[in-house]
């Protein structure tokens, strides 16, 4: 049968090949893997619209934890508990991506992991003393307005790393709470703000404006560090740092099932998802970096990846993200339904009329 995918998250990049490897090593089950995309925002609608008009083309959400908090929140996906016996590697999670697993609430399957952000990257020629702390990063921004900023939460893996990390750094009253929690981040956001031209839709406008030269400084993660420079959309000498304080906020992407796919599409689907989290085909997820590390699973090391990636890692890692992965805590994102509040409050308190594409 023909499995229709629709990701919402890049994920693509990183599991693309696994998908493609599954099919042709088991034709009798898939015969072919259609691709499309959207932005994680659209992805609820769309999914919704087919279901109530009965329907369904698509059989496979891969997702972020921005489109899986909005699926969760609509009822949308299908319950995988009951499926466990034929999700048997999902029990080789390493233990911060079991973390994040436990976050899908048994709505999808967790298929790569990474601790994330969030990391500050910066122009070195422009940036001479790279902020260490919250204050010196507000300090910075008002002194150069305009050149420092970072994209909607809503549809930017650095941007709500952001925004679910800086209450650890501010030592805010509860950061998993956005709602009675974040008084200081709150507050320190809508300061920081006054000298951040515009939010754009997406982390990629970000690197872009890095590149440009439009900002010189704006958040990242270890993932949107690493790829844009080895794709050359951001310049290869650029820098990155974190702020005193900072605990990685970890960030994983997922496969979720929409309610009503048809036995026989669950049955390949099971199938597919349950060789994707083997150690080889996991191995694949260092791709270029764009998810670093990648694999969600235990036991698989950068010199099982294909030679591309190898290569890609030897030139463009960082030697000191090994000693920050291993010198602070992670922590996991706030779960859900929290998560779409966050982002509502947001676009209230902070986005304002700010948001844009440059």
């Amino acid at each position: 049968m023909t499995l229709n995918i629709l990701d919402v998250a890049g994920n693509k990049q990183l599991t693309g090949d696994i998908f493609s490897s599954f099919a042709h090593e088991h034709p009798d089950v898939i015969s072919k893997v259609t691709w499309q995309t959207a932005g994680a925002p659209d992805m609820a609608g769309k999914v919704k619209a087919q279901q109530d008009a009965g329907n369904l083309h698509i059989d496979l959400v891969l997702t972020g934890t921005d489109g899986l908090s909005a699926g969760i929140e609509q009822g949308l996906f299908v319950n995988m508990k009951k499926f466990s016996d034929r999700l048997s590697n999902m029990a080789d999670y390493q233990a911060p991506a079991a973390n994040m697993q436990k976050l899908a609430q048994d709505q999808a399957v967790e298929l790569v992991y990474y601790p994330s952000g969030p990391l500050l990257e910066y122009n070195p020629d422009k940036v001479k003393n790279p902020p260490k702390t919250a204050d010196e990063l507000l300090a910075w921004a008002k002194a150069h307005p305009g050149k420092f900023g970072y994209a909607q939460p809503a549809n930017s893996g650095p941007g709500r790393t952001w925004l679910m990390g800086l209450p650890y750094i501010l030592g805010d009253n509860d950061p998993k709470d956005p709602v009675n929690g974040w008084t200081k981040t709150w507050d320190y956001l809508q300061k920081l703000g006054k000298y951040v031209k515009t939010y754009p839709t997406g982390a990629s406008v970000t690197m872009n404006n890095l590149k440009t030269g439009a900002w010189d400084m704006a958040l990242t993660t270890t993932g949107w560090d690493i790829n844009p420079r080895a794709l050359n959309q951001v310049p290869k000498n650029f820098k990155v740092t974190s702020l005193d304080g900072f605990k990685w906020v970890s960030d994983a992407q997922y496969a979720a099932v929409p309610k009503g796919v048809s036995a026989d599409k669950m049955s390949a689907i099971l199938q597919v998802l349950n060789y994707a989290l083997t150690q080889k085909q996991q191995a694949k997820t260092f791709d270029d970096g764009y998810f670093y590390p990648g694999p969600a699973v235990k036991g698989v090391t950068i010199d099982m990846a294909p030679p591309k990636s190898q290569q890609v890692i030897k030139e463009y890692g960082r030697p000191e993200y090994a000693d920050l992965i291993a010198s602070h805590p992670v922590v996991t994102p706030i779960d859900a339904q929290k998560l779409v509040k966050a982002f509502s409050m947001w676009d209230k308190k902070v986005g304002g009329g700010k948001a844009g594409s440059q």
